[in-house]
């Protein structure tokens, strides 16, 4: 999965692609690179990050939506909390819808997905991107967040989400410490109970930088790493900024993995 932030302010590549023009580009950049999903995002989710109106929100992705959905042979997400927002996105093309605000009650977006039935990242977070690395604590952090899926799955069951529609993210810094960030990615291979297919978001984060004492334009290495113990432990889907290089860890991953079985 490729990284479109279509944002001033996004912890790796902010204001890089805020420009419609240069979102499309880049987008079809990664198509070409080898992505097999692109997740398109018009509101920053870093850690400290002010939430913007559903109307700027709108305003900075729809363009681009409707730009990209003639050209792309491959599925568009779009990485938004708003529902007003998903709904408009599917409605112009977009087919999932990656919700990193999952842990709420609200059933608005999951009405929106059910409605559209497309596809839905459910995603664990704890508190806002405003507040969310304030002071993280859990008990058991592996166990909550597995718990967490089991209790989300059965309330969008019930509300019309089947299970073939969700994948599931453990949120890796959303709302996590550096230890809780590597509890989870050693215990990935535990979430495949479940059934569901998952997804994996460790590119270029923080917590590589809080670990290894690197700055961001030097953690495609740690990212590609973590991606690689990901597939390993079972994860089919691995989001990223840096899809050339991903796609190349991964299908060498995969082919020493198959060999394994034979």
């Amino acid at each position: 999965m490729g990284i479109v932030n279509v944002t001033p302010d996004s912890f790796s590549d902010g204001g890089k692609y805020f420009d419609p023009a240069r979102a499309v580009a880049h987008t079809l950049e990664l198509a070409a690179q080898g992505a097999d999903i692109l997740d398109l995002g018009g509101e920053s989710t870093r850690p400290g990050a002010e939430p913007i109106s559903e109307a700027e929100e709108l305003r900075r992705v729809l363009p681009v939506i409707e730009q990209l959905v003639p050209r792309l042979r491959i599925p568009l997400s779009i990485d938004t909390m708003k529902p007003a927002v998903a709904r408009a996105a599917l409605s112009a093309g977009a087919s999932i819808v990656n919700d990193v605000a999952a842990h709420r009650e609200d059933e608005a977006m999951w009405r929106v997905v059910a409605e559209f039935r497309a596809g839905y990242i459910c995603m664990h977070a704890q508190g806002t991107p405003r507040t969310m690395q304030t002071d993280p604590a859990y008990a058991d952090v592996v166990r909550e967040v597995n718990g967490f899926f089991g209790r989300r799955l059965e309330q969008l069951n019930a509300r019309g989400v089947a299970a073939d529609q969700v994948a599931l993210d453990v949120g890796i810094g959303f709302g996590k410490t550096l230890e809780h960030n590597l509890q989870l990615l050693a215990a990935l291979r535990s979430f495949t109970t479940l059934q569901r297919p998952l997804l994996l978001g460790v590119s270029r984060k923080s917590f590589i930088g809080k670990l290894l004492g690197t700055e961001l334009a030097a953690r495609l290495p740690a990212s590609l790493a973590c991606a690689v113990l990901a597939i390993e432990s079972g994860v089919q889907m691995i989001r990223t900024h840096d899809v050339a290089e991903t796609v190349q860890a991964v299908r060498m991953t995969e082919a020493v993995l198959a060999g394994r079985k034979k």
